[in-house]
């Protein structure tokens, strides 16, 4: 997309109110960047105290997309809870911690520097295991050993960007991918079975098939997590849902065949919504330290214009993540009109975007931990039309939304992504 301001134009007062943070987004720490000269001096300075060392291990399930098109989302959520169940389990044993709420298909865990590689990967084929034997959805999963931030409850900078890509875009349901970092703390004579994958290096290096090797025993103490006597199997993934729909998804997982409490679950649960997805530009910068802090300060300035145009009612901000930001509206043509007041609001402050609008039945309210989460097709939708798909400066609507606003000025498009094909609206 296009390039942003060197250092990010804000909005004059942005940061004098409460709260100091929001979802996703450390505003206490983009306050400080705005007071310093924004050098590469400062942008180290800060981040300092964030930096930290270790394993990132990233999953992502395959195929949600055709299984979304003949099931329906509580049947989708309730296939892809057992596998971060397995994943949490088995790597929470081991003394890894999970990284920020698991929403959707996405899982994510975080190893100590000082985590035996092998322990790891072993730990991690262990997982496929179980997956490939109980479960209906695959995962893929990639791990690297190097250098994060740790912000808002997530981690940040290049080397986080670059597994999450991996694991996200380039792996298969069932593979384990490592990169060569991971690969280097194995120990001489290991009896991993490795093969470098192909294609281009990625920003952390090479990367490799983990095909075969020693498998985790099964892991019943707590001794690798002295701070919590459970047994792994006991401690839930960090959940986006309520306690209440928990129990009810459980439910569900276990009598996936039941289309009577299916229904009654989808009515009880699920809400008619429209999903706004909006994706701000990210440009280049002369390190990695300036790039994270002017990509977070814009993304405080996404807030900030976000905020202002909301309606009164009607509408709530889910959570700003990086370069996304996420609303959900009760109402279609309010949710348009907001996309295209925001889209001109950021590009008085120099800021591209591209934006996508999608209708339909989502699960979405208060996470346990405060804050909002949602779940359902028309985010996946909203993200295709405008991430996979969208051009900079443009704002995409689903045939859902299209129908219900009536809305001038847009042309159908039709693509096909993740062997779907779509009819979406581009304006």
């Amino acid at each position: 997309m296009a390039s942003e301001p060197p250092t990010g134009a804000y909005i004059p007062g942005t940061f004098d109110a409460e709260p100091r943070s929001a979802a996703g987004l450390p505003l206490a720490l983009i306050e400080q960047w705005r007071d310093t000269g924004q050098s590469h001096e400062d942008a180290r300075r800060l981040l300092g105290r964030y930096a930290t060392r270790g394993y990132s291990v990233v999953s992502d399930s395959a195929g949600l997309t055709k299984l979304s098109q003949r099931l329906g989302l509580l049947e989708v959520l309730a296939l892809i809870d057992r596998p971060k169940r397995i994943l949490h389990a088995r790597t929470t044993a081991i003394g890894g911690t999970a990284v920020g709420v698991w929403a959707a298909d996405n899982a994510q865990m975080f190893h100590p520097e000082s985590a035996d590689a092998g322990v790891l990967l072993s730990a991690l084929l262990k997982v496929q295991d179980e997956i490939e034997r109980s479960c209906r959805v695959r995962i893929g999963i990639g791990a690297h050993r190097g250098s994060f931030y740790g912000l808002a409850g997530g981690l940040y900078g290049p080397e986080a960007d670059a597994i999450e890509d991996i694991a996200e875009n380039h792996t298969e349901g069932g593979e384990l991918v490592v990169t060569g970092a991971v690969v280097d703390r194995l120990p001489p004579g290991h009896s991993f079975v490795l093969r470098r994958k192909d294609g281009p290096e990625s920003l952390v290096g090479a990367v490799y098939h983990v095909l075969d090797g020693p498998r985790q025993a099964d892991v019943r103490s707590a001794a690798h997590r002295p701070h919590d006597p459970r047994p792994a199997e006991d401690l839930r993934y960090p959940i986006p849902y309520s306690a209440a729909f928990y129990a009810d998804l459980l439910r569900l997982e276990r009598c996936p065949e039941d289309v009577e409490l299916a229904g009654r679950l989808a009515a009880e649960h699920l809400q008619d919504r429209t999903v706004v997805l909006v994706e701000r530009s990210v440009a280049a910068a002369e390190t990695p330290e300036l790039g994270l802090l002017r990509g977070l300060a814009l993304s405080a300035v996404l807030r900030e214009a976000g905020l202002a145009l909301m309606p009164a009612r009607g509408a709530v901000e889910i959570k700003i993540a990086g370069p996304l930001a996420l609303y959900l509206f009760e109402e279609a043509a309010p949710a348009v009109r907001f996309a295209r007041c925001l889209r001109a609001g950021l590009a008085e402050h120099e800021i591209v975007c591209r934006i996508g609008v999608a209708a339909g039945p989502v699960l979405a309210g208060e996470t346990p931990g405060g804050g909002w989460d949602v779940a359902g097709a028309p985010v996946n939708l909203a993200s295709k039309m405008a991430q996979d798909l969208g051009r900079p400066g443009r704002v995409y609507l689903s045939e859902a939304v299209r129908e219900r606003a009536q809305l001038d000025g847009f042309t159908s498009v039709r693509r096909t992504v993740s062997g779907v094909e779509m009819t979406f609206f581009e304006g």
